[in-house]
């Protein structure tokens, strides 16, 4: 069989796996232990115990279950209700008012959980029935939250770049230090949209907000000092050098459990809730990781990667129309897959073309995070859209609507790295990373 054949048989069978159900981890698997099986003759058995070991004992692996207890901690603690005491205040005389509340609150937790779902869920159950008990309109509401939340992907400590670091074996610390400039363009980009959007819809923006003398001002922002000093203390210790990323993410959970016992929350219940939920989706992330390790190394065997590369660049394809072709590959996918999935499960496939066609895998890592963060609020899979749902019972359409605009800032976003790389580039090379 050609290896054109080779490639179209597995990826049919991929979609099969995926589309009757079976775990993300499992399909990986299958579809690598039928491309050894048929088109090589490498001992299945040996290949996968050796492949598997060798992904799940990984240094850089450890991080990952500690930034994640990180969040499932914060995510039962009063931080959403003090970061919008904290916050309020100072945004009342801003055109939007409030719904800059969503962005601001989803960028400082993005900077403490990593995740782009329980950003959604801890910053929406606090933001959602407060902004509508005062008339704030929903459809921006929501908007805001579902396109903000997904900078829980990007702003670091952020899961998905520790999934992308391990899997193509770049620098998480790295990783980390190139996703800031771009989350804090995408935090002025919300901004600046909800500025313009309130300047043309005054009406629609609630007015007769507190207005509050400096000093209450100042005393009600004492409440984002936990969180500020949480952000310092693990993200700083990264970028200073003092901290690896697994040593950061011990430090950041010994904190969060300090912030959780302060503000009142820390129990037996919310402290075993928590570490379950990290155990139970540190361990999905971890099954997915060896699943895509073990197909790549498969593929490496059928030669397919090194067909695909050749096949890019005997096209002669610019970078640009190959990074084109990669976002729509990547959103379309991302409407049937997680994020960490799709860039486990794309990584073994994509690289290979990437450094053939001469881009940079780090710059790329960062690409592939906002283009998946586009995903997060696509239909029909897009997680952000569901938790949203979740909290709103609104239609999943209409959440979809609401985050239109974000999907395009986004895209705004994906395009202003591309035509300026040092946005990625600049801060890493100059801290020396």
């Amino acid at each position: 069989m050609t290896e054109l054949g080779m490639t179209l048989s597995l990826l049919v069978l991929l979609f099969i796996f995926l589309g009757s159900g079976i775990w993300v981890a499992f399909s990986l698997l299958g579809v690598g232990v039928a491309g050894m099986a048929l088109f090589t003759d490498a001992p299945v058995g040996e290949v996968m115990a050796t492949t598997i070991w060798g992904a799940s004992n990984s240094w850089s692996l450890a991080a990952l279950p500690l930034f994640v207890w990180m969040g499932e901690i914060l995510f039962r603690s009063r931080l959403s209700e003090d970061m919008f005491s904290g916050l309020s205040p100072w945004l009342t005389h801003l055109p939007g008012r409030l719904l800059h509340v969503n962005i601001l609150g989803s960028g400082i937790f993005a900077a403490v959980s990593g995740s782009s779902a329980a950003t959604a869920a801890t910053i929406g159950k606090m933001s959602i029935p407060e902004l509508e008990r005062r008339n704030y309109p929903q459809k921006m509401v929501i908007g805001t939250l579902a396109g903000s939340a997904t900078l829980g992907l990007l702003i670091p400590p952020s899961i998905i770049l520790i999934v992308y670091g391990v899997a193509t074996e770049q620098s998480i610390a790295r990783l980390f230090i190139g996703g800031v400039l771009p989350g804090l363009l995408l935090v002025v980009l919300f901004m600046g949209y909800v500025v313009f959007w309130s300047l043309f819809h005054p009406a629609a923006i609630p007015s007769g907000e507190e207005r509050l003398p400096l000093g209450e001002k100042i005393r009600r922002s004492r409440r984002l000092i936990p969180v500020i000093l949480l952000i310092i203390g693990v993200i700083g210790s990264i970028y200073s050098g003092i901290a690896s990323p697994t040593d950061a993410a011990a430090v950041g959970v010994a904190l969060s459990l300090v912030l959780s016992k302060y503000t009142g929350t820390l129990n037996r219940e919310n402290f075993l809730a928590g570490l379950l939920g990290a155990t139970k989706t540190s361990c999905m992330i971890a099954f997915i990781l060896a699943g895509a390790a073990f197909l790549t190394v498969a593929m490496g065997f059928t030669g397919i990667p090194r067909m695909l590369a050749g096949w890019i660049a005997a096209m002669q394809l610019s970078p640009y129309a190959l990074l084109g072709a990669l976002t729509v590959f990547f959103v379309i996918l991302g409407c049937f897959l997680d994020g960490i999935s799709v860039v486990v499960l794309t990584t073994s496939v994509i690289m290979p073309m990437v450094e053939q066609a001469g881009i940079d895998p780090f710059w790329f890592g960062i690409f592939v995070v906002i283009v998946v963060e586009m995903s997060q609020i696509t239909p029909p899979v897009g997680f952000n859209l569901f938790v949203i749902q979740g909290l709103t019972g609104l239609d999943i359409l209409q959440v979809a609507k609401a985050a239109l605009p974000f999907f395009l800032l986004l895209l705004v976003a994906l395009a202003l790295v591309v035509v300026f790389p040092s946005l990625v580039t600049f801060l890493p090379n100059m801290m020396g990373g």
